[in-house]
């Protein structure tokens, strides 16, 4: 993981905000899919925010997109948010803010 990486997490009812900060590379973009497995139970949306993100690696990006498959499981919906959620939100399901 980016030494710089980190992941502020805040649950309500109903949906789960996620805040990514520092560098996004493939470590972290694991560690992304982690927490929403674990922290992701029973909830309808989960926000992504992007603009604490520094630098996004390609191999980040891949990770992250190409993975999501492994979250099928759970029903919610993606919201991605700030400058960044273009980069991160995988292009067959960009919704972002």
């Amino acid at each position: 993981m980016a030494s710089n990486f980190k992941i502020s997490v805040h649950r309500n009812s109903d949906s789960l905000d996620l805040k990514l900060m520092g560098d996004f590379d493939g470590t972290s973009a694991c560690e992304l899919l982690n927490v929403m497995k674990e922290k992701c139970a029973g909830v309808h949306r989960v926000f992504i925010h992007t603009d604490g993100l520094k630098e996004i690696y390609p191999f980040g990006q891949d990770t992250f997109q190409n993975s999501l498959y492994l979250l099928k499981d759970r029903a919610f919906r993606l919201v991605f948010t700030g400058e960044n959620a273009g980069s991160i939100a995988p292009e067959r399901n960009k919704f972002f803010t």
